[in-house]
């Protein structure tokens, strides 16, 4: 891996570093990226832990050492300066990649409420209609990223999405709410905007 794969602009190889909560996106694209480098045994295959240093062993203890501080290199340097603390000082990649998974994937409730509480209150007051919708959007993306019990339905979405439009847009709702079937949150947008 050339040092050019690694930028400070939040970003290794072409994808995003791991900030907290896009955890699920970053975790699906490393998983990829290490399966491509095949260093991905050295996390969840038989290659976990170093062989035994003996004679016989002596090449493949090599080998892999070579392989586990690619692994760690890749790891590592996807994860923003943030998050770095909680794995700075393993050195097994499973164990990076298992630390990982429990910091990200507990569910963190107080977080949650607020979230909730921003959903609740979303107001598209001097936004633009797509500001609006990516804000009400993104906030029931990390809803859902923090608990795939709270995953919020289209429909719930979007009525949190008109609920918080300017009241303009009132007459308009009114007249697509008899309508037989309902526009998607992307139609929706679509005619908001139009």
């Amino acid at each position: 891996m050339e040092v050019s794969n690694v930028n400070n602009g939040g970003m290794f190889n072409g994808m995003e570093r791991l900030v907290g909560n896009n955890y699920k996106y970053w975790k699906m694209c490393m998983e990829a990226y290490l399966q491509g480098q095949d260093l991905w045994e050295l996390v969840a295959g038989s290659d976990v832990i170093i062989p035994i240093e003996t004679l016989e062993h002596g090449e493949s203890r090599r080998k892999w050492k070579k392989k586990c501080g690619k692994a760690l290199f890749a790891l590592r340097t996807s994860i923003s300066k943030e998050c770095i603390e909680h794995v700075r000082d393993i050195s097994s990649p499973k164990e990076v990649w298992d630390t990982l998974e429990k910091l990200f994937t507990k569910k963190n409730t107080a977080r949650l409420q607020f979230l909730e509480n921003e959903l609740a209150i979303s107001r598209q007051e001097a936004m633009t209609i797509s500001e609006y919708f990516l804000r009400v959007k993104s906030i029931c993306a990390e809803i859902s990223e923090i608990d795939d019990k709270e995953k919020i339905s289209e429909s719930r979405l979007r009525r949190y999405l008109i609920r918080g439009l300017k009241k303009e847009y009132v007459p308009f709702i009114t007249s697509i709410q008899g309508w037989a079937t309902q526009p998607s949150v992307e139609e929706l947008e679509n005619l908001l905007s139009n």
